[in-house]
């Protein structure tokens, strides 16, 4: 358990109100979806181009992850493909974890996304890649992924509750669109580099694992840049 960073982050006035507003939807929600409130571990996928925010959740004794919540992104910035230099408005592409919460951010709650990344180091600006990428509230970006104000509430509750449940790391996986479909097609046609399209297909393979087991794939990160999805 780490009850002390829940406590710390009820000593910040709009976490405290977000607790009040939607900790026990938040706790019912869970329950019906099979998920233990005081147990559950959280798994969130970013679909730019559908506009989505998904959170799945699992139990200690499940393998299996369950989807549970899913929030729109009501404002975007840049246009598909990774984020590779600081002020060019894009939003990240690829595989991060949640590494910090602000309480007291001016886009009303926010968490923060490791980005750069292992691979992001290696593909983006060298001097400039870039930082700051945030799930926060507020519909207003240049390079985040923005919910509402309201919805920010119940999204940083069920985060704070994981890392309560004892989780050392929330993942997220930003992808340009949902992998699959008519997606794929429209992301063939996009004219974009070489090194962009295999970043995608490597983000498929994931998506296509996950999709198909409901766990999370092992990523590896290459000295190149690329990464390895389950040893291929």
């Amino acid at each position: 358990m780490n009850d002390s960073f829940k406590q710390n982050q009820l000593n910040f006035p709009r976490v405290k109100e977000a607790y009040q507003i939607k900790h026990l939807g938040a706790q019912t929600n869970l329950k019906k979806h099979g998920l233990n409130p005081n147990q559950f571990h959280l798994y969130i996928r970013v679909f730019k181009h559908d506009g989505i925010v998904e959170l799945w959740g699992k139990n200690p004794n499940q393998n299996e992850y369950t989807l549970f919540r899913e929030y729109d992104i009501c404002a975007a910035s840049g246009d598909l493909g990774p984020k590779r230099k600081q002020g060019d408005y894009q939003v990240p592409e690829g595989f991060y974890h949640i590494d910090r919460f602000n309480p007291k951010s001016k886009f009303h709650l926010s968490l923060g996304v490791n980005y750069p990344n292992a691979s992001d180091k290696i593909l983006s600006h060298q001097q400039k890649p870039g930082g700051d990428i945030f799930i926060h509230g507020d519909c207003q970006t240049i390079g985040c992924i923005p919910i509402t104000n309201n919805e920010i509430k119940s999204f940083y509750v069920y985060c704070v509750e994981a890392i309560n449940n004892g989780q050392k790391k929330i993942p997220v996986t930003f992808f340009p669109a949902k992998m699959e479909g008519d997606n794929l097609l429209f992301l063939k046609e996009i004219n974009t580099s070489s090194k962009t399209k295999q970043l995608w297909k490597e983000l498929e393979k994931g998506y296509q694992y996950f999709n198909e087991y409901k766990q999370l794939p092992t990523v590896s990160f290459l000295n190149n840049g690329r990464h390895l999805i389950n040893g291929k």
